[in-house]
């Protein structure tokens, strides 16, 4: 399958958040963080808003390096989603933009990680499959996973 978008580029307010992210976790990668974002975003079942014009950044990167050995898998989630909502997959920039929005969305949505342990915990507040639906959420009262089929995306 090919990639959505070619080169992926963060905000500049994505860049910021990416730094305080990297440094409270301890996170080595800039991609793994991104990675970590999108799929935070892909297990929001709402539309991401379509994002503004980026600003500046420095951060760009392949998707081969975005994706690492994911690159079919993540490219699978993008379509699905797209296609969930209403993406006009005929256009290339469609799906360019949607990609960006929703990793601009999951960036935004780790910011207040301090730690390691606050990323994780931020991350298992739900968990997508490989079919893009939401299979997992945090049972709060037990403290353990627990299928939640009335969760899934858009139905």
């Amino acid at each position: 399958m090919k990639p959505p978008i070619e080169n992926v580029r963060v905000s500049a307010r994505g860049r910021e958040i990416l730094i305080k992210v990297k440094k409270h976790t301890g996170l080595e990668h800039r991609n793994e963080v991104c990675r970590i974002a999108l799929c935070r975003s892909l297990s929001d079942p709402t539309s991401p808003q379509k994002s503004a014009r980026m600003g500046d950044s420095s951060i760009e990167m392949e998707w081969k390096t975005f994706a690492g050995s994911f690159q079919e898998e993540f490219a699978s989630l993008i379509v699905f989603r797209a296609q969930r909502d209403g993406i006009d997959l005929t256009r290339k920039e469609a799906l360019a933009e949607y990609f960006r929005s929703h990793l601009e969305r999951g960036i935004i949505s780790l910011r207040n990680a301090k730690s390691l342990i606050e990323l994780y915990e931020i991350l298992m507040t739900s968990t997508i499959d490989a079919t893009g639906l939401v299979v997992q959420r945090l049972d709060q009262s037990s403290e353990k996973l627990v299928y939640h089929p009335e969760s899934n995306l858009g139905d």
